[in-house]
Parts: structure tokens; C-alpha cells; sequence
């Protein structure tokens, strides 16, 4: 087995790439696998009595090995996937899932954990917590089920790690092989910016001319500024048909059938374990407890957003009828129009926008934040990593070593769509203690030539801002134990720190400071950042109302009996809710990768706007100081929240920073739906 695999001997302590290739991974796989069930294996069998020590503090290091493996291998399968990769993921995820079954399931180990959780009162409160997660766990798990009901869990749990990673590298394979050519008479309308980045996705390809591919940050800009309406169709048609079976894998990248049985599982495992339905099971560990209570959230904005909505599509109808468009406004039409509206009453061009938002100088007010909030410091560190394009930099506090951080921000024909953050290695204090190997993707238009900046668009600021905030929360941690740590906290909790940290992107201090022209240096002008910065609220109707439409329908999907026709049943809960018909879901249900790649956000994708609930309250506590820096505001988020990762319930982190529960107020005024 290649030791680079589990013994990183790069700089600052990162695995060398370089040396690693993709034959290493399934004899590294085989025997960290072998070694995590032998592990798990010696706590169950233990012939002596159950303590802390020798079940649930073992527990958190018996399948160390493995998941230095799969951290690596994963964040490789996900940043420039490849056959050989995408078989793997084939390989492991129904061997994962087996392993998972067999110690999630195991009802050895599910007693001797309740056996220490009977005196957990006497533990240490890290200690209690982690024990009462991992009884938790394993009773969510099945642990409990006995006979057929178990046999069954089993089954369920093997096929569903083989559906939802079908799932994925199906619509990866759809984003990857779509290219729309664009002739030179039809470039119409597009701004010279994104004629270069179509030209030099065109070249990456090995292509003459240019492009438009299902990157999103070339599509949505394409559908905000061609003036040709039909390309404007035969775009958005490919994007909304990924996963649909007419994409560009047709037949065989169809996740139709994948949907509707992973439904069906998923609500057989919640009745299996004595739950009305999925959504019920999923919920009940989350801060918002129920799917009641997460409609009635999604409802309060509902209304308001589809009023604004409603208001915008008279407007933008109106400048269509302009254009000699008849008929009603189409979704391919709505954010041509929009972008026209919102240049007519802000009067912002894009192209004067992105010289002073390069990926550097936006870099440099993102660390700028960091540290004026948390003292953090970067330093660049060299390193091989699996792109020339990926940087490393060092974090550090007072001299003292914070993290490690990796940003790979280009987007690449192998690359996953969207933005993330993940680690490598989480921070813990067992043993000698490590720190986090954080990681945040994106998917920018990289630079039309070497040494020219990459621009990013006002959107891809956010983006960069939201997943450094998600870092910070790995970067601060400061517990114990590893299953606590960092990100590891409720779902509807874990993009607080995220949405918390765009905030600051917005504050004019903080765009003087770094929104500078690349060229001459000049700061942003005043007049110009007020109107973008206005202008981000331009299409709030829009941008709420295709969250909430996915946000409803993910939530409908998994209460109650799940769909015979997944299609049939997203038309039918669109109907109900009156949904606009030139505002689609933001993630159809074909391609809807937070929901159905994964369990993660599977009747989770409510908590992005629950976090933003909180982040707005969160933001406010700052603002209420007179400083956006307030030291003791910002010490108070680090000490009750950042610091902390999952080491109590949501609700006491949240109450230990803001004292009251907050409403959704905030929110409202903060997306101009007040």
C-alpha cells in the first residue's frame, strides 16, 4: 500500500499528491477498511465492562486510517473526476455502506454504548455529548431492529450508497460532455468579459471559437445578456434538462427511476424505524424538530417573495412586449430581462463591475475579515496539490497554528459543479491533537490567459465569501473529539457561519478597502459600489422564490407516501403552491444534487434559509454595536458557536450567543422583501 496514503509527509503536514495515482487507492481502501472493521470489531467483542474509554472514545479512532483514504480519494473524485475514479466510487460506496450496516447496526456495540450513556451524567460534557450522539446514531441506524426488519435496514442502506453515487456522475456526466457553439453573428449583447471566458472554455475543450458550457458561471451570465431569445432557449433547455435523460448522456444518464426508488427507500428506513415518514425521521434531530415547523417558515417567506415575484414579471413582460416578445414571459427570458431592469435602474454594467472584483483582490478582503474579526493570518504555503491551479495557505493565530487552507476555485470539465467546502483532516486534542485541513471549491471562470486576474461576478464574490465562512468553522474549532468537530453540527445549523460571513462582503468598508481596479489600483467609486451593492436586491422575488419552489418540493417529497412519478408529483406540488411559470425550481428534481446525491440535505434543503433566519439576527448583533468589527461581538460568535463545532445542541449555541430565538423579520429586510 502507498503510505502517502495515510501518512502525509507534504508541506505543513499535507499528503503529497504527486506521488499518489489512482491504482493506490484500492489496496490502501482494502486494508483501511479491513483495519476499521477489526477495530470496530475489538469494541464490541470487549468481554469487559462498557466505560467511555474502551467503547465511545475508541469508537471515534477505530476507522482513522480509512478516512484519511477517503478524504483524499473523495475530494479527487469530486475535484477531476475520471473513469478510473468514477469506478471506484462504484466499488466503495456499496462496501462502504456494508461496513457502515455492520457497525451502525451492531447490537453489541449499540449496548455497550447505552450501557455507558446510563451513567452519562458523571462524563465530562464533551464526553456525555459525543456518548449521547453516538447512541443516536446507531438507534437512527437500525441498531435496535431485530430479524427481518434488520436484514432489510441492511439492504436498504447497500443499495442506496450505489443509487445516489449513480445519481451524481450521472448529472456530472451530463455537465461534462454539453458544449453549445456560439457563432460570431450571434454573440449579440454579451459583454467582451464573457466572450473571452466562452473562448477560453472553448480552448480548454481543444475547440475554434466559442462556447457556452453548464458551468454556472457561464451559463447564468449567458442568459443575463444574449440578445439572441432561441440560443437563450436551447441553453436553458440543456441546463434544466441534466438528469432528465435528454441530457447530453441521453438514456443512460436518466435519474428518473434513481429518484423515485431512493424515495421509496428512504421512506421504507423511516418506517422500519418506527417514523411516519422520512421527513419526520430526518427532522428530529435538527433545530427545527418537524415538518411542520419547516413549512411554516418556508410559507412565512413564501407569500411576500411571490408578491415581489409577481410584481418584477409585470416589468420585465413589459419590456419584452418592447422586444416584440408575445405571449408570457418564458424562463429563459427572465434573467435577460432582469439583468435589463436592474442595469436600467441601477445602472450597473457588469463589465465595469469586474476589473475591481478579481479572485485575488476578493481573496485578500476575505482573509482581511478573518482577521480583523478572529486575528487569523495566511501564508502561503507551495505545495503539490492536484491542480497547479489549487493554493495553500497556512493559518495561523499569534503565531500559533490555526489551519491549513486549500482553495481550488476554477472550474473544469472534471469538476463538480456548484461550491463547497470540505476537509481533509478535522481538528481534534486527541492524542497530540491535529488541526484542520480545510478546503473550499468553486467553480469561476478561470483567467482567458496566464498571468491575467480571473473576475469574478457579484455572485461569485458571495459564493467565495459564503465558503470561507464554512472554513472558519473548521479553522476555529477548538474540542476533543473528531465527530464533533468543526462543520459537524445540526444541518439546519451548519450554514449560519456561512451566510453569517457573506455579510461582510457587503459593508462599504470592506469594498473600499479591496474592491480595487487591477489595473490602476483605484478603489471601487462610491457611487458605483452603493449601486451594486443595491442592485444585489434587484431580483430578490426571483432568487427566493426558485429556492423556496426547491426548498417545498424536496419537503413535500419526503412526507408521506413517496411518488410513483417523481415529475408528476413536483407538477402537482408547484400547482398547488401557485408557483410562477417562468420561475422554476433552482434544482429540478433530475439534478437536484443536494438531495440526491447524498442524505445530507435530503429533506434538508429548508436550512439554508433556517440559518439565514439566524444569520440576519447574527449580522445584527454586530451592527447593533455601532462596529461591524466589534471585538467582543466577535469573540462571543467564536467562543459560543465557531469554536464549539457540535459540541452541544444548535439551539443552546445559538441562545449562548443572542440570548432569544430570532424571527424571520431580519431576513425579510434583509432580501428587500420587508
Amino acid at each position: 500500500m502507498n503510505p502517502e496514503l495515510t501518512r502525509w509527509t507534504g508541506p505543513e503536514g499535507l499528503p503529497r499528491f504527486d506521488r499518489i495515482s489512482d491504482t493506490d487507492f484500492a489496496p490502501a481502501f482494502d486494508r483501511e477498511l479491513a483495519a476499521a472493521e477489526a477495530a470496530m470489531e475489538a469494541i464490541s467483542a470487549n468481554p469487559a465492562p462498557a466505560t467511555f474509554q474502551n467503547t465511545v472514545a475508541a469508537m471515534e479512532t477505530a476507522d482513522e486510517g480509512l478516512n484519511r483514504v477517503l478524504s483524499i480519494f473523495y475530494t479527487l473524485a469530486s475535484v477531476d473526476s475520471n473513469p478510473a475514479r468514477q469506478a471506484l466510487q462504484r466499488d466503495f460506496a456499496p462496501r462502504l455502506a456494508e461496513y457502515g450496516s455492520r457497525t451502525g447496526m451492531d447490537p453489541r456495540l449499540y449496548a455497550r454504548v447505552k450501557a455507558v450513556a446510563e451513567d452519562a451524567a458523571t462524563l465530562a460534557p464533551q464526553d456525555r455529548r459525543i456518548t449521547e450522539l453516538a447512541l443516536r446514531d446507531l438507534t437512527r441506524a437500525g441498531a435496535g431492529l431485530t430479524g427481518q426488519a434488520r436484514a432489510r435496514m441492511t439492504e436498504i442502506r447497500s443499495r442506496m450508497a450505489v443509487l445516489t453515487t449513480q445519481f451524481a456522475q450521472n448529472v456530472l456526466a451530463d455537465e461534462r460532455d454539453y458544449v453549445l457553439p456560439v457563432a460570431d453573428d450571434r454573440l449579440g449583447g454579451l459583454p467582451d468579459w464573457l466572450i473571452a471566458s466562452m473562448r477560453a472554455a472553448a480552448k480548454e475543450r481543444g475547440l475554434d471559437g466559442q462556447i457556452v458550457t453548464l458551468n454556472r458561471s457561464l451559463i447564468v451570465p449567458f442568459l443575463e445578456h444574449a440578445e439572441d431569445r432561441a440560443l437563450r432557449e436551447v441553453a436553458f433547455r440543456a441546463w434544466t434538462a441534466r438528469g432528465t435523460g435528454e441530457g447530453a448522456g441521453g438514456a443512460d444518464t436518466d435519474n428518473l427511476p434513481l429518484v423515485e426508488e431512493i424515495l421509496a427507500l428512504r421512506h421504507e428506513r423511516a418506517q422500519l424505524l418506527g417514523f411516519a415518514d422520512f421527513a419526520t425521521y430526518k427532522l428530529a434531530p435538527e433545530m427545527a424538530g418537524s415538518p411542520d415547523r419547516v413549512e411554516d417558515l418556508l410559507m412565512q417567506v413564501w407569500t411576500p417573495a411571490t408578491r415581489r415575484a409577481a410584481e418584477d414579471e409585470e416589468r420585465l413582460t413589459a419590456l419584452a412586449r418592447k422586444d416584440g416578445v408575445n405571449g408570457a414571459l418564458q424562463p429563459w427570458d427572465w434573467r435577460f430581462y432582469a439583468e435589463r431592469l436592474r442595469q436600467d435602474t441601477h445602472r450597473v454594467d457588469p463589465a465595469a463591475v469586474k476589473p475591481y472584483l478579481t479572485l485575488d483582490a476578493m481573496l485578500g478582503a476575505v482573509f482581511d475579515v478573518a482577521h480583523r474579526l478572529f486575528g487569523l493570518e495566511f501564508q502561503p504555503v507551495e505545495a503539490p496539490l492536484w491542480s497547479p491551479d489549487v493554493r495553500a495557505w497556512k493559518v495561523t493565530r499569534k503565531g500559533r497554528l490555526m489551519a491549513i487552507f486549500l482553495g481550488d476555485f476554477y472550474a473544469r470539465p472534471t469538476k463538480r459543479s456548484g461550491a463547497w467546502c470540505s476537509s481533509l483532516q478535522v481538528q481534534h486534542r486527541i492524542g497530540a491533537g491535529q488541526r484542520a485541513i480545510v478546503v473550499n471549491v468553486c467553480n469561476f471562470t478561470p483567467p482567458e490567459r496566464p498571468g491575467e486576474p480571473a473576475f469574478l461576478s457579484w455572485d461569485d464574490a458571495h459564493t467565495l465569501f459564503h465558503e470561507f465562512g464554512h472554513a472558519t468553522h473548521h479553522i476555529l474549532s477548538e474540542v476533543t473529539w473528531p465527530s464533533i468537530s468543526g462543520t459537524s453540527v445540526a444541518q439546519d445549523f451548519v450554514e449560519l457561519p456561512s451566510q453569517l460571513y457573506e455579510h461582510w462582503l457587503e459593508q462599504p468598508q470592506v469594498l473600499d478597502a479591496h474592491a480595487r481596479h487591477y489595473r490602476s489600483g483605484a478603489p471601487v467609486p462610491a457611487d458605483l459600489r452603493d449601486r451594486m451593492i443595491a442592485a444585489g436586491l434587484a431580483d430578490a422575488g426571483f432568487s427566493t422564490t426558485e429556492y423556496l419552489e426547491s426548498a417545498l418540493v424536496d419537503l413535500a417529497f419526503h412526507r408521506g407516501a413517496p411518488p410513483a412519478d417523481a415529475m408528476d408529483r413536483q407538477a402537482t406540488i408547484l400547482r398547488d403552491l401557485d408557483a410562477p411559470s417562468a420561475i422554476p425550481m433552482r434544482h429540478a428534481t433530475p439534478h437536484f444534487g443536494h438531495v440526491f446525491a447524498g442524505d445530507s440535505y435530503a429533506s434538508g434543503y429548508y436550512s439554508y434559509m433556517w440559518s439565514e433566519v439566524m444569520d440576519a439576527d447574527a449580522f445584527a448583533a454586530f451592527q447593533e454595536t455601532g462596529d461591524i468589527f466589534d471585538p467582543a461581538t466577535a469573540r462571543r460568535l467564536e467562543q459560543t458557536i465557531l469554536s464549539r463545532g457540535g459540541s452541544a445542541p444548535a439551539d443552546e449555541l445559538w441562545l449562548a450567543f443572542r440570548d432569544r430565538m430570532p424571527g424571520v423579520d431580519a431576513l425579510l429586510k434583509g432580501r428587500g422583501l420587508a
